[in-house]
């Protein structure tokens, strides 16, 4: 490439991630839209509501919250019916939102964000937490009931035709959790996983039937440093665990006097282990090591004769972390970190551990055919992702697993969210339906509801928003 040519490229990537940044700005107006403008057709079958849960307000009074991760929850609900589209937009009203609202101060400690506390303060927050429920990461649904998860124990519930929030919907058995459960098959029960810190700290997995309210511990494991895990995989056999170098000593954790984030260390000396737990009797059948990584996202796991098969969005270390602080983002920074599709072989045999990268397609944020395929053997995995020149994600990737080929869908100026797979009714194929993202137009300053045909990523429709949809991570599709 000439001197020309790459001064042309690098001009056009800084203008990418300064547009990006504008995806970061706090969006306080709540707002209900009747019918959007609609451009394609919608499928005559695709009746039911996309509910996406985000951060939308990260500047309270004086300050500005610190990390991507710590913006105030809002959902946001896209109904289809009869070929239209409607719009809503609410704040949850948690402790953590209504305390910040009102004092026009940081309340609550979030993921990298910490009220002042003197050091009693922060002693005795640790072993007799208040914790945010600032649920801005991911929603379910439990039974007739949604909810609303962030990694705190803490999940709120809330009504998906309103979106009023209706209230603590239970508490995780620790002061972390995970924002992505597994459902179990046949009677919908969530599954998910906890971090127990104190004097003697375990991790556990507990399950949650759609009526109760108070979770059942069914597995519980001792750990000297708990490593930072935001998702875990499932077989039908196993609880995975995935515990990358990214740990903490707890103590520290108490009194260093800094955010919960900024207490784990990276160790690259260390490996990544993966262990095993018999989802039964909750006993650990076997543990793997293989070398250091991170990730923030499980894909899929499965059993396939005498090995286990994990597949996740890895990086090579944690820096990721940091580069999603806000001041970075905002100020235009390039995301450099990458992650990519990995598969991790164990051999149940041997114990040892096979790492394959699958594509080199970056993704993240990634959907399967969840209901069809999770716990078993798949073929397709929607995400997305970026080549690193414009800084942040500007592309949804479907990657084939079996055939290894990744396919993608771009737009200048635009920034997708998670694509949530909707299978079409009596579909055959796996991959047959419609793709779901929420897209932000730089160029607008608006956002829009965007769907894609699953196996060919050709655009089907989108719905424009009136405003612009702050960057967010997760959600689902229910059904009419």
């Amino acid at each position: 490439m000439n001197p020309a040519t790459e001064g042309a490229t690098a001009q056009r990537a800084a203008v990418g991630r300064a547009s990006a940044s504008a995806g970061f700005a706090d969006l306080r107006d709540e707002v209900e839209v009747a019918s959007l403008p609609l451009t394609g057709a919608i499928p005559d079958w695709l009746t039911g509501s996309l509910v996406r849960v985000a951060p939308a307000q990260w500047d309270v009074g004086e300050r500005t919250l610190n990390h991507w991760f710590d913006g105030l929850a809002m959902l946001h609900r896209f109904q289809i019916s009869a070929g239209a589209v409607s719009y809503a937009n609410r704040f949850l009203q948690t402790e953590s939102y209504r305390a910040a609202r009102d004092s026009d101060r940081i309340q609550f400690s979030e993921f990298a964000s910490d009220p002042c506390r003197s050091m009693f303060k922060r002693v005795q927050a640790m072993f007799s937490p208040t914790l945010s429920d600032n649920t801005n990461v991911n929603l379910t649904r439990l039974g007739e009931r949604y909810i609303a998860m962030t990694e705190t124990p803490i999940a709120v519930q809330f009504d998906a035709r309103t979106l009023d929030t209706v209230g603590v919907a239970y508490e995780a058995p620790g002061q972390l959790s995970t924002a992505h459960p597994h459902g179990r098959r046949g009677d919908g029960a969530m599954l998910n996983y906890a971090a127990r810190l104190g004097p003697r700290n375990k991790y556990r997995f507990f399950v949650l039937e759609p009526g109760a309210r108070e979770p059942r511990t069914v597995a519980s494991l001792p750990v000297s440093e708990p490593a930072y895990m935001h998702s875990f995989g499932l077989t039908e056999r196993f609880f995975v665990l995935a515990e990358f170098p990214y740990t903490v000593n707890t103590f520290k954790l108490a009194t260093s006097g800094r955010p919960y984030i900024e207490n784990y260390s990276w160790h690259a000396e260390r490996p990544t282990r993966f262990q095993l737990v018999d989802r039964d009797s909750g006993e650990l059948v076997r543990s793997f090591e293989t070398d250091a990584c991170f990730a923030f996202h499980h894909v899929n796991a499965y059993e396939s004769g005498e090995r286990v098969i994990v597949d996740i969005c890895a990086f090579e270390d944690a820096s990721i972390v940091t580069e999603l602080y806000l001041g970075r983002l905002r100020s235009g920074a390039a995301v450099t970190a990458l992650p990519h599709l990995e598969r991790f072989e164990l051999d149940m045999a041997t114990g040892a551990v096979t790492r394959e990268r699958i594509s080199d397609a970056s993704i993240d944020l990634p959907r399967i055919n969840y209901s069809r395929n999770n716990e078993r053997p798949y073929r397709h995995v929607w995400g997305t992702g970026f080549d690193g020149a414009s800084g942040w994600f500007d592309e949804i990737v479907a990657i084939d697993v079996e055939e290894r080929t990744a396919a993608r869908w771009s737009e200048p100026g635009c920034y997708p969210g998670e694509p949530v797979f909707v299978a079409a009714p009596n579909a055959r194929a796996e991959n047959e339906g419609v793709l779901l993202s929420v897209v932000f137009d730089a160029e607008r300053g608006t956002s829009f509801m965007l769907a894609l045909d699953s196996q060919t990523l050709t655009e089907v429709a989108r719905a424009e928003v009136p405003h612009h949809i702050p960057f967010g991570f997760h959600g689902q599709f229910a059904c009419a």
